[in-house]
């Protein structure tokens, strides 16, 4: 390490030398850069889950518009729309097709565990184009038949029997707020911060498990768009179409950012993790800042005499940052890996798609190296005091 910073900087790291000098100092000061590091990765893991698994309903959908209230939030606080809207938007040019979707939330609870199960229930019209990937579509014609449904296998702490056996093409019947359910088919989608996992019905089976529904009033309409159509521009003829402001078409791309910056800003979940990261910096600014301010102030003597020398204070500054940033990289290296052995733990806990983005480590790296500058840029103010006729 010595010999790469000499070939760097051209002369003697001073500032590393330093930092070998107290081991206990060093090891110390390694250990809070790595806490604050691993802090800073584990709320970044959190939040990059909540964003993308708020959104993995949306990316499902083959539509180019979604027809939602106009004060669409979230899907999971969404109010219903009149159908009627759907076919106002047939007529408007641009429009190739549209098809309501119901949503609603479901317990059910295992009978051999006593174990309850969230599920995010879509209620789907069984004859329309509604998901992406074809192998989910295809299992949606089946869905005619009253009471058949489509479950999500990677619902969290889904049963092992009952993904067996439909990973084996049988059937599995249970019952839901007091039907019984056909479990036909299934699908693999992911757990949220608000659901377990996700069960796909015919819009039929949902209204007679939710009898509070109506049929006139779905949550949403898919809108996809005809082969060449703006989706943007088709958005804002239906917006001119509808003066009374009771609804709002979205182009899918928007529905996704509304309710992503809803999850940022409005939810305290988001807040708590954007707060987290800060605190993970404050930690580590404080440490390191301790940490170097007690090094200044133990070479003070040595620091007085290259003043007398005539040594420049960019010297002092560059020694201080030396030591600064030799930290910031100590400290970040341990911090990766331990936050991607507690990524897998949280992950398998918790169902949630928690890992590491390419992007993540030099995104936290630099804020690491900020944060040590910073501290080591507060440590020099002490070196203001290294008077040479004090030590002479």
């Amino acid at each position: 390490m010595s010999a790469l910073l000499m070939r760097l900087t051209g002369r003697l790291p001073i500032g590393w030398k330093q930092l070998l000098h107290n081991r206990t100092r060093l090891v110390a000061a390694v250990g809070g850069v790595t806490f604050a590091n691993v802090l800073i990765f584990m709320q970044l893991g959190f939040m990059n889950a909540l964003f993308s698994t708020s959104v993995m309903t949306h990316r499902t959908w083959d539509t180019d518009i979604v027809i939602a209230a106009s004060d669409f939030r979230s899907l999971r606080e969404a109010n219903p729309v009149p159908r009627s809207r759907m076919y106002q938007a047939l007529a408007v040019d641009g429009v190739h097709d549209a098809t309501p979707l119901y949503l609603g939330t479901m317990f059910w609870t295992d009978p051999d565990t006593s174990d309850t199960t969230n599920f995010r229930v879509m209620g789907v019209d069984p004859d329309q184009r509604v998901f992406l990937d074809p192998a989910l579509q295809r299992q949606v014609a089946p869905l005619r038949q009253p009471d058949y449904a489509l479950v999500d296998l990677k619902t969290r702490d889904f049963p092992a029997a009952i993904r067996d056996r439909l990973e084996a093409g049988s059937p599995v019947r249970i019952e839901v707020s007091g039907r019984q359910l056909t479990l036909v088919g299934s699908f693999s989608q992911g757990a949220t911060f608000d659901v377990d996992g996700v069960m796909i019905t015919s819009d039929e089976t949902f209204l007679r498990l939710f009898p509070r529904r109506r049929p006139g009033t779905p949550t949403v309409v898919l809108v996809r768009c005809d082969p060449g159509a703006d989706p943007e521009a088709v958005a804002r003829r239906l917006n001119a179409l509808w003066p009374e402001k009771d609804v709002r078409a979205f182009t899918k791309q928007q529905l996704v950012e509304a309710e992503q910056s809803y999850q940022a800003k409005q939810t305290p979940i988001g807040f708590v993790f954007g707060f987290g990261v800060v605190i993970g910096l404050i930690v580590g600014l404080v440490i390191v800042y301790q940490v170097l301010a007690t090094d200044v102030q133990d070479h003070m003597a040595e620091y007085a005499t290259f003043k007398a020398i005539g040594y420049p204070p960019r010297f002092f500054l560059g020694v201080v940052f030396q030591e600064a940033v030799s930290l910031a990289a100590l400290g970040f290296i341990p911090g990766l890996g331990i936050s991607l052995v507690l990524y897998q733990v949280a992950a398998r806990a918790t169902s949630l798609p928690i890992t590491m983005t390419l992007g993540r480590p030099i995104m936290v790296f630099v804020l690491t190296a900020v944060m040590c500058t910073i501290s080591g840029a507060i440590a020099t103010r002490r070196l203001n005091a290294a008077d040479p006729a004090d030590l002479f």
